[in-house]
């Protein structure tokens, strides 16, 4: 099993170039706890990604700019204590401001954070996928002197994504481009330019028009049916699988504890139940060398 120490020290910004070279791209996971985080280990993924999503539900929080930058932090530390894979964290618009974006890039970066996205949402962020209420863009000028703020505080070897929501918020093409070029010539180590179309046409046409030299990120969740080297081939580096193990987890505990309401059991039904030996040994080194 992969510990901590046993890390690839390549810098995260080689590997996610190497990977557009190569038309592999690097695959992320949402993780907002360690256990997940291990299930990633051995699955073989390439990064883990702390969603702003995933962390503000475990926490019993709206997706709103309710997380500070040390709810990230911890996050990113349990994650770091048991995995050896390189954690992306979503700062979201990192609280609006430049001062604010400095705060959160120096916690995350003493806390191992291995990249940083920032969005151009406005604040307060609205999620991109909520029906409740629409998304609106920040000024571009405030999201640059964002980045130069990041740019300034975190250590160099942190890669810092820039992500624009302005195909969310229904904005054109051409629109995004613009934003995201902008976002690269201020610092931005890769442009993320999200799009939420089911049909994945519109990801994939944003990839054909990119012609900037950074590296494209994708988080496919609403065209989950392309896959990673469809996606790679495309010419993305990075694909971002933002929150899949919370939603898996979510299901399962509603079919297991649905069984036992209904048979007694928790495995009446078949679902499986890992042994309690799977949980003691995420945390517990002691644990894991003796099973």
């Amino acid at each position: 099993m992969t510990t901590p120490a046993e890390a690839d020290i390549t810098p995260f910004g080689t590997r996610l170039a190497a990977a557009v070279g190569a038309h592999r791209p690097l695959r992320a996971i949402g993780a907002a706890s360690a256990v997940a985080a291990q299930v990633a280990v051995e699955t073989g993924f390439d990064a883990l990604w702390v969603s702003g999503l995933e962390v503000s539900t475990a926490l019993g929080l709206p997706d709103e700019n309710v997380l500070g930058p040390r709810d990230l932090a911890d996050t990113v530390l349990a994650l770091t204590r048991t995995a050896a894979l390189p954690v992306i964290v979503d700062i979201d618009n990192a609280g609006g401001t430049p001062a604010a974006a400095r705060r959160f890039a120096g916690d995350l970066a003493r806390a191992g954070a291995a990249a940083l996205c920032l969005e151009d949402s406005a604040y307060p962020k609205v999620n991109s996928f909520a029906l409740h209420r629409s998304q609106g863009l920040a000024h571009i000028e405030t999201v640059a002197e964002q980045l130069a703020a990041i740019r300034g505080t975190a250590d160099t070897g942190v890669t810092l994504i820039a992500r624009t929501e302005a195909l969310i918020c229904g904005a054109s093409v051409a629109e995004a481009m613009e934003r995201a070029t902008t976002y690269a010539a201020c610092g931005a180590d890769a442009v993320l330019i999200h799009s939420k179309d089911p049909t994945g046409q519109q990801a994939l046409a944003t990839a054909a028009a990119w012609t900037g030299t950074v590296p494209l990120v994708t988080v496919p969740t609403a065209f989950a049916h392309l896959s990673p080297d469809d996606l790679g081939a495309a010419g993305f580096g990075l694909v971002i699988y933002a929150n899949q193990l919370s939603r898996a987890a979510l299901a399962a505990m509603r079919r297991v504890a649905s069984s036992f309401q209904t048979t007694g059991s928790f495995t009446a039904d078949g679902t499986p139940l890992s042994d309690v030996a799977d949980l003691l040994q995420i945390a517990d080194p002691a644990a894991r060398a003796c099973l």
